[in-house]
């Protein structure tokens, strides 16, 4: 079959790699008939994390269940069904308190479980799926294709948009702040809305992610960064500062940003994967802003957003605005580097 292969910094390719089989009696082989790449891809095909050697990667993908193992009980062949970004057992002692994400048998697609069984990327035509019964969420009978799109989103930025509002504790009649406007931010604006937040400020300097954000539920828009931008949430909040703050970036300057736009007995929830991030303690002290989050437990959420879906109640799929043939993936990586795109669903 072929499949991603990020060989080393800029260097995406399709290869051709060895057919999926059932390795274990928890595996299930899913074909994929939808899969894209994340932001969190572009930190190792930018060189920000390092490249060692080819390796597999994509972990964001929907699919049939072509073959499932011996022990899988909640699957069967023809199901359609999402994966998390992660694979999990879901009944560890982390999985049973909803954080799937720290999964004591879990792990990374493309990576080693822990007993040393590589994993497949998911951006390829076929995936085995380790602890399937875990991992695997169904939705039975093939949705519409208009939903496909949605439902992949699913799989990681809807999740962790909503793991952001979550932790921020965002409640109805808050205003909530969203520094980023990548798909993972806007799918906080979307999970802060759905949540009832009255004033949802977005900050975004480019116009087609400002019409995504504002589609979404975004009240006001903030162009600027750093002091301008904290300024400019302070200015619309009659300088009190937000009930909750959705940090979906991961710099310093988004950190920092904030915490500074937070009011006094905010929570800011991030999720922005963490790159140079330093919290100023005095200050969080003195206003008693606190800090919460983390890798996002996709899994956890994903049932319930997986009906808001199937439901019309949420179409969180407008992040896609390119859609490329797997074919093409090198050139799905590349728009969304040199952002021409905000996500790229790739089909096989």
């Amino acid at each position: 079959m072929k499949a991603t292969v990020l060989h080393a910094p800029g260097d995406v390719r399709l290869d051709e790699v060895p057919d999926p089989t059932i390795a274990k009696p928890t595996d299930a082989v899913v074909r994929v008939t939808a899969a894209c790449v994340c932001g969190s891809d572009l930190w190792p095909y930018r060189g920000i994390n390092d490249v060692s050697e080819p390796s597999r990667i994509g972990h964001e993908f929907v699919g049939v269940v072509e073959e499932v193992g011996s022990e899988v009980r909640s699957l069967r062949p023809g199901d359609f069904v999402i994966a998390p970004f992660m694979y999990s057992d879901n009944t560890c002692p982390h999985c049973r308190v909803g954080i799937q994400s720290r999964c004591d048998h879990g792990g990374f697609w493309g990576g080693p479980d822990p007993d040393g069984v590589l994993a497949d990327g998911g951006q390829g035509e076929y995936v085995r799926v380790p602890l399937a019964d875990g991992t695997l969420v169904s939705t039975r009978e093939a949705p519409d294709d208009s939903m496909v799109p949605s439902l992949l989103t699913l799989s990681d930025v809807m999740g962790t948009g909503w793991h952001a509002a979550v932790a921020a504790r965002v409640a109805e009649g808050d205003t909530v702040v969203v520094v980023g406007d990548g798909a993972v931010g806007l799918c906080g604006v979307l999970a802060a809305a759905r949540m009832g937040a009255e004033r949802i400020i977005a900050m975004s300097r480019h116009q087609p992610r400002q019409a995504v954000a504002r589609g979404f539920g975004a009240t006001d828009v903030v162009e600027v960064r750093g002091d301008e931008a904290v300024a400019a949430v302070l200015e619309l909040t009659g300088g009190v500062g937000a009930d909750a703050v959705l940090e979906c970036v991961g710099t310093k300057e988004s950190m920092l940003t904030a915490i500074s736009a937070a009011r006094p007995g905010a929570t800011v929830g991030y999720v922005g994967a963490p790159h140079g991030v330093e919290y100023p303690v005095r200050d969080m002290f003195v206003r008693n802003v606190g800090v919460a989050g983390g890798m996002a437990p996709a899994r956890q959420y994903l049932p319930d957003l997986r009906d808001d879906v199937l439901a019309g109640v949420i179409d969180p799929g407008r992040v896609f605005d390119l859609e490329l043939p797997l074919a093409e993936v090198a050139e799905a990586y590349a728009a969304m580097d040199e952002r021409r795109a905000i996500k790229s669903l790739l089909r096989p």
